[in-house]
Formats: C-alpha cells, structure tokens, sequence
C-alpha cells in the first residue's frame, strides 16, 4: 500500500545508513521480545521483506534483501555468517572439480559457448574487464556442470549480471558500478561476490529452468501465453500485429529469454527484480504480465506502423534507453492490475 511505499520512500531519502527498522531486521532480525517465536519468524521476516520491497529496494540495503529474497541467506541472522562461508566453500569446491575440465572434449563446446557469449554481455563497460569476465566464465561454467539437463543456454549469460552488480555495491562506495575497476577490489572480496552470484542466480533459474531445457519448452509456452494474454487485454494491438505477420515469438522469446534485459537499461533490471523476487512466481508467472503491459505501453506506436519490416524493428528495439524507476513503477503496477484483473479466469490465457 501507499504507507509502505512512503516508508520505503523515507529509506531512499534517508542518506548514509538506511534508517528504520527494515535494515535493522535485514541486518539483526526481528526484536529481542519477538524472539521466543523463533519459530515462525523466518516466514514473518521473508513476509515483512517481500512487503517492503515489492516497490523497489534502497540501493543500501539491496545486496542483503536480494540475498534474503532469494533464499541464499537465511532469515534466522544467528545462521546468516556460518551459512555464507559454507556456501561460499562449497562453490570452490566445484570451482576446484570442475573447472580444470573445461577444455576436455566433454566440455569444450560449452565453454567455447560461454566464451562466445560473455563479450556480447551489457553493460558493456563491464564486460571488457578481464577479471569480470574471468568470474563470469566460471559461474557460469560450474553452473551448467551441475546442471546437466539444460547444461548452457545463451542467455543464461545476462543472468549473472543483476547479482554480480548488486553484490559489487555492498563493497564500494561509488555511484556506477559500470566504471569501477572490480580488479581493485580485495581478493576475498571478489571471491564471496562470484560465490554469491552462483548461488542467487541458481535459485533464480531453478525456477525457470524449463526456459533453458532443450527446444527451451518453457519459453515457447510462455510466448503462447503472452499472445493469448495480449489479444484479452487489447484486441486492437493483437490484431494489428497478426495482420501485419509480426509473429510474438519474433520479439518476445528474447523477452522471455532474457527477463527483458535486452530492452531495458541495467538499473531498470535491477528495480524490476526487487519486485521479482518479492513476487510469488516473479520470474515466471508475473513476468507474463510485465511482458504483456509491456506491449501494450507501446501500442500507439504499433498501431501508427502499417509495415512488418518497421515493426519488427521498433519491437526489438524500444526507446527506454532513458527510463528509470518511474518508467518502472508505473509498468509493475499495470502488470499487477493484469495479474488481478485475469488472476481467477486462467483460461484467459491457457487454450
């Protein structure tokens, strides 16, 4: 509600240390006097945590709340330290496994894959730092070891990136992340930022990975999706697109593919996610509905472009290079107005 977001309005404002009592929760859970419901609390302070950040995370406390939202820490703090070096152990262990093997005859086409692909990575400033790129590799090598029933898929690439940025800002004090040099950074430092975007970026695709399994099934469901959703909400837009034989699968398995971060800037990525994963379902369920308000935010322009080769181009390529949060805020709210609006009549968009 508005109160929440004016509270977390008055986090954003509030310089220096975030005031209130949600980075005292994040960073020392919830009352003493709460404490003998143990119990309970994790649920209640996950809850509490989704409720604040659905309308966006204030930089200062985001690396904490992501890590939290995705499960990777626990919300019980007594746990929280034993927790991170354990799991940051783990990650070298299969670093130390694994990673030799990427030029066996097993595994050099998916390394040679990766290696591809990171360079077309954005932004790109990042990406042309050779110890960024290193990490890169590696998480994203180890990751498609392990999971051997998607292995590596183009476009799991961009996944990194939100983490791997969020999880920088916890260490340096500069305004964009883009032009620091992340090889300043203390050896340790860059260990526990690369173990920690393995382990949110796994939790994230462990609940989209039929997005990546072979013919990628997940995507084109969604996409179909997509397209039954769009022609309930505003026939017009679908119709004008099918006569003109756009096909969704044109523009939207990219959407899908990447969590629209090709079509917007980074830090709209970065808001968009606070919400995603403050969502149930964020990256698969709710998305479909960022997706289809996405469409429809544009449908002037669909609808003045009478010429397939004109609309294509203008799909792949929408103008947001100059959104921010407002842009954002007012998308989520539209798609969350969708999800209501089509929420107890699935086949809306189920044929």
């Amino acid at each position: 509600g508005s109160g929440l977001g004016t509270q977390l309005q008055y986090y954003s404002r509030s310089q220096g240390s975030v005031q209130g009592c949600q980075l005292h929760c994040l960073k020392y859970g919830p009352e003493p006097r709460q404490a003998n419901h143990k119990e309970g609390l994790g649920g209640c302070v996950q809850e509490e945590l989704r409720k604040l950040s659905w309308s966006g995370i204030p930089k200062q406390v985001r690396p904490i709340a992501w890590k939290l939202l995705s499960g990777y820490l626990p919300a019980n703090v007594d746990r929280r330290e034993s927790t991170l070096q354990r799991k940051r152990k783990e990650y070298f262990a299969f670093v130390e496994q694994y990673y030799d093997s990427r030029n066996d005859e097993s595994h050099q086409d998916t390394y040679r894959q990766i290696h591809i692909d990171i360079p077309r990575m954005s932004p790109e400033v990042l990406r042309l730092q050779p110890k960024v790129t290193e990490i890169f590799e590696r998480i994203l090598f180890i990751w498609a070891i392990r999971h051997p029933a998607s292995g590596y898929v183009q476009g799991i690439n961009d996944l990194v990136t939100p983490f791997f940025v969020v999880f920088v800002c916890e260490y340096i004090e500069e305004e964009e992340v883009e032009n620091f040099d992340v090889s300043s950074l203390p050896e340790e430092v860059l260990q526990n930022i690369e173990a920690d975007s393995y382990w949110c970026m796994s939790k994230l695709l462990d609940g989209i990975q039929d997005n990546y399994t072979f013919a990628q099934p997940g995507i084109q469901k969604k996409v179909k999706m997509l397209e039954e959703l769009v022609s309930r909400i505003d026939e017009q837009v679908h119709r004008h697109l099918d006569q003109h034989e756009v096909k969704y699968l044109q523009f939207a398995f990219r959407w899908m593919n990447n969590l629209l971060m090709r079509e917007v800037p980074l830090r709209c990525t970065i808001r968009l996610w606070d919400t995603y994963q403050s969502e149930p379902e964020g990256f698969s369920h709710f998305h479909l509905y960022v997706c289809a308000a996405f469409l429809v935010r544009w449908r002037k322009e669909i609808l003045e472009e009478k010429d397939f080769q004109e609309l294509l181009i203008f799909l792949q390529n929408l103008p947001t290079i100059h959104w921010g949060n407002e842009e954002i805020s007012v998308l989520l709210a539209e798609a969350y107005r969708l999800k209501f609006a089509f929420a107890d009549a699935p086949n809306h968009y189920k044929k």
